[in-house]
């Protein structure tokens, strides 16, 4: 088959034509496979698309039977068209019925012809269609007419993710893949239902215009941002934070490897010449590129899919002047948040009163920005891989974290269903409230403490909303989390008096502040570590720069002046820690004092039980303390070695496990030998089962979320604590992974809402 002579830069002007036009989608559809024929003098040109199901319908057709089209239809992996999407690959046959995979489809007419040529038609790396020519003759095609068809591809990919394909078989009532409907799971991180649109946190760059006016100035549009995109780089590696040498020296020289590319360079220049703008022609390079390496099984290749597709984003936020994340502009009403991660300064940047929902693909439910999440009372769910690559800005979507689950551009019955869940979750939130000012007191008269963990302004109406105690865990570090620079003493006092101002008298447990592993500071710079998490962080900050941790005390000191003043060290892992800590603290003290200010009229230290080693230590720390708070998620993380944030271990180990409870039965018992008051308010304490069993070994003060006040206080006034006790002693000396199966069953037995 010879070209026609028009080469591609002429058929694209007729595509850009075809597809302006004002005819039904059907008809263009028709025009665009006849145009692409006669440009390639194929005898045949074919349109498929992907459809629910993973079916492949033939959607227009040049040269076969007019009666086929939506008729014929082959599933992913299935006959030519099949292979070509399943692996995201051309095929280019001399002989095609001779092809293992070949399938013959008698409604189309097709065994007449010989040659073949099939190429998946992408977009974001994943396959929604193939397009194919074909002929009698018995030839393989040249490269340039590969190349050819994959440019063309390219544009109809826009054309099919743009949804007007949906209005030709809109009485089939099935979306087009793009298009479709997706249900997908993740872990919850704070729970709720919210029905909304998709705001990508990082807007996908859109290529508006495709096809190139004059080649010439694409190309120097091209070249121009590419040396834009070295200058960025090479800034990069330059900024002085970074050191001089570490592993992170990899990841950089591995940013400039593909800055300087040479391969990557030449096939986007190759396809600025196949009449694409620059933009267009990043994209689909980009969009080859990520087909290929989604189906390495390598993880490694896979991690580099990710860096190559860094650089190709900035390179088309240089082309297209994108630059801002969706927190930067006007957030729609009913927004839901999708990104691959972020930090808990990044959601702070939202709306909160348009911001509905957050999805991440990473984030488990211990990292910080899923506490700012509850905090936020904000349902979020994480965990969930390929979410941001299946979505858009402005599609419809469901997020029911209550149970983890997502749709995706759903159908009107989904909606239906969730609108009346909405409405029973408003229900049983309503029932909740009647609780409000019920005291959390057992069956057999056991009162337990419950408390909110808080961390910014916002948190406070929750301490009256929610019934709560008080607060048992306010993470002072967020503060400086949300700030660009470091926060002077009388701004720091300011924040902590309104603070304590708000609680009206309830108890308020400040925590010292509790930076570094993966709460830095923007303008803190550290050196990067192997093993942060057991790096130097919280306590161990404190104690080697006491002029950060002496400020913090004294603005604390200044705010709770004629007040109880309630202050928690963070990540103690010796008695020693302790002591020198409560030594600042007595310094100043004393310089307050001696000019003049009001100091509190009480001073109670305590210390947060986070580290293994301080468990062994408790008849020494003990006499010496007020209170403590035992941090679970720490404390797991360092019972089984498990970096609570790996997505790989999230999930991993059971926080009813034997061991661990072992262990917080141990805690409770030396705090009541030494009459020391003891608080919970790690995530198990929002969890109503895992609270039950807390309850159950002695905990009789615990921290959480706002929102899970009601339910952990719903099924506080339905146990029995002594009933409990006796039964969940025994199942502490069990080899098992977990017990929380039995607990469901007593729950259950007991008519205990969990």
């Amino acid at each position: 088959m010879a070209t026609s002579g028009l080469g591609p830069r002429v058929l694209l002007k007729r595509l850009r034509e075809v597809m302006a036009g004002p005819e039904a989608t059907q008809i263009r559809l028709d025009k665009i496979a006849k145009l692409i024929a006669a440009n390639m003098v194929a005898e045949v040109c074919s349109v498929y698309v992907l459809r629910e199901g993973g079916w492949l319908e033939l959607y227009a057709t040049e040269g076969l039977r007019a009666e086929a089209v939506h008729l014929s239809k082959l599933k992913t992996g299935e006959g030519l068209v099949g292979t070509i999407a399943k692996e995201a690959t051309l095929l280019n046959l001399s002989a095609a019925r001779e092809h293992p995979a070949f399938k013959y489809l008698p409604e189309t007419g097709e065994e007449i012809y010989n040659s073949f040529l099939g190429v998946p038609i992408l977009r974001a790396g994943h396959t929604i269609g193939v397009l194919v020519v074909q002929n009698r003759t018995s030839r393989h095609y040249s490269e340039e007419e590969e190349e050819a068809l994959q440019t063309t591809a390219m544009v109809l990919a826009e054309v099919i993710a743009s949804g007007e394909l949906a209005e030709v078989t809109r009485d089939v009532g099935v979306d087009v893949a793009h298009v479709k409907s997706h249900q997908l799971t993740g872990d919850v991180l704070a729970e709720g239902i919210a029905l909304g649109h998709v705001v990508l946190h990082e807007p996908r760059v859109v290529a508006g215009n495709l096809i190139a006016e004059s080649i010439p100035d694409e190309q120097v549009r091209l070249e121009e941002a590419i040396d834009q995109l070295r200058e960025q780089v090479e800034t990069l590696i330059a900024r002085t934070e970074f050191g001089r040498s570490g592993e992170h020296d990899e990841v950089l020289e591995t940013i400039r490897m593909f800055a300087y590319d040479r391969g990557w360079m030449r096939r986007m220049r190759e396809a600025v010449e196949t009449g694409l703008t620059a933009e267009g022609a990043v994209e689909r390079v980009q969009s080859d590129v990520r087909a290929r390496m989604q189906r390495q099984a390598d993880p490694y290749l896979r991690e580099r899919m990710h860096d190559l597709d860094d650089m190709a984003n900035r390179l088309l936020r240089l082309l297209t002047d994108q630059t801002e994340t969706a927190a930067h502009g006007d957030l729609p009403r009913d927004s839901i948040i999708v990104a691959h991660n972020m930090g808990p300064a990044e959601l702070l940047d939202y709306d909160r009163s348009k911001l509905r929902a957050v999805l991440l693909e990473e984030a488990a439910g211990t990292s910080h920005v899923a506490i700012v999440a509850r905090a936020l009372g904000v349902p979020a769910i994480g965990q969930i891989p390929g979410l941001v690559d299946l979505v858009d800005t402005g599609d419809p979507i469901i997020v029911d974290a209550s149970n983890g689950e997502v749709h995706v551009r759903p159908s009107a019955h989904i909606e239906d269903a969730y609108a009346e869940k909405v409405r029973l979750y408003a229900r049983r939130q309503a029932k909740y409230a009647k609780l409000r000012d019920k005291p959390a007191v057992t069956r057999d008269g056991e009162k337990i403490s419950l408390n909110i963990n808080a961390g910014l302004l916002v948190d406070l109406p929750h301490l009256a909303d929610s019934g709560a105690d008080g607060i048992g865990l306010y993470r002072t570090e967020l503060q400086f989390m949300v700030l660009q620079s470091f926060p002077r003493q009388g701004e720091q006092t300011r924040h902590y008096r309104t603070i304590l101002e708000a609680a009206k008298g309830r108890p308020v447990v400040f925590r010292s502040l509790d930076i570094g592993s993966d709460k830095m500071l923007p303008y803190f710079h550290t050196q990067r570590e192997e093993n942060p998490a057991m790096g130097w962080r919280a306590l161990r900050i404190a104690l080697d720069r006491p002029a950060l941790f002496r400020l913090q005390m004294r603005a604390l000191l200044d705010a709770a002046g004629g007040k109880v003043l309630r202050v928690m060290f963070p990540m103690v892992a010796e008695v020693e820690e302790f002591l020198r800590a409560r030594q600042l603290v007595e310094k100043e003290r004393a310089f307050l004092a001696a000019r003049g200010h009001g100091l509190p009229k009480q001073i109670k230290l305590g210390a947060m039980i986070e580290v293994p080693s301080i468990v062994w230590q408790l008849d020494q720390l003990l006499p010496m303390v007020d209170f403590v708070s035992i941090g679970s998620n720490d404390l797991l993380q360092f019972l089984y070695a498990s970096d609570r944030g790996h997505p790989r271990l999230f999930g991993r180990y059971d926080a009813l496990s034997p061991a661990v409870l072992s262990v917080i039965r141990q805690i409770v018992d030396k705090a009541e030998t030494h009459d020391v008051a003891l608080n919970l308010c790690g995530e198990m304490a929002g969890n109503p089962i895992e609270a039950m069993a807390l309850i159950g070994l002695g905990v009789k003060s615990i921290s959480m979320a706002p929102a899970a006040v009601g339910p952990v206080k719903s099924m506080v006034l339905a146990l029995n604590k002594a009933m409990l006790s006796e039964f969940i002693m025994p199942l502490l000396s069990r080899p098992d992974h977990s017990i929380r199966g039995d607990l469901e069953q007593f729950a259950k037995t007991n008519a205990i809402p969990i």
